[in-house]
């Protein structure tokens, strides 16, 4: 039987970081709900494209708009059994929320699996529950980890790292590494 994840997006969320876990983890088995603050089921966010093309820092494109699912005043973090923080610019915003923090704090201190990739990592930080944890995130992120009381773990942009219930990412190209990881600690079985 499957889960029922909690997906905290925003504006700006960086397209892939959106719509490929939430499109991979329904195929296998799992409710997604996809909730943004201030915005309702049926409303719609705006997407970035974050590409890496030798630049400082990676570059910025229009995205898809993705619709919501979920309205995030109806949720109820202790009715889920996972989390789920997408990168790009919205983490920036999203963690300026009270109510997404006493969320992400609900589920570490649940200890039911949460999975942040790239920016999503900041608003691990701003909820203050990574203290001695091993947390990957995009590279510019790394001294909030450290700041927050995490070890930055500096890996390939295509790895992630599974720490106690937290499996974090770089970026988007460790998606197959990264959303593997989550399965496993949800406890999904695939089978051909």
């Amino acid at each position: 039987m499957g889960k029922k994840l909690l997906m905290l997006c925003g504006d700006y969320a960086e397209d892939y970081e959106t719509m490929v876990p939430f499109q991979a983890l329904q195929i296998a088995g799992h409710t997604v709900h996809a909730v943004c603050p201030n915005k309702k089921a049926g409303d719609k966010i705006r997407t970035a494209i974050h590409d890496f093309e030798g630049d400082q820092t990676y570059s910025e494109k229009r995205g898809h708009d993705f619709v919501l699912n979920a309205t995030f005043a109806d949720v109820n973090a202790e009715d889920y059994d996972g989390l789920v923080i997408v990168g790009g610019r919205a983490p920036e915003y999203i963690r300026m929320e009270r109510r997404v923090l006493e969320m992400v704090r609900h589920f570490a201190s649940a200890n039911k699996p949460i999975a942040a990739v790239c920016h999503g990592a900041q608003v691990l930080t701003a909820a203050e529950v990574i203290k001695g944890r091993r947390i990957s995130a995009y590279p510019a992120v790394a001294h909030e980890v450290r700041l927050a009381g995490g070890e930055y773990a500096d890996i390939p942009i295509d790895g992630a790292i599974t720490d106690g219930n937290f499996v974090t990412a770089p970026a988007w190209p460790a998606h197959v590494a990264w959303l593997s990881q989550y399965l496993t600690l949800l406890g999904t079985k695939i089978s051909s």
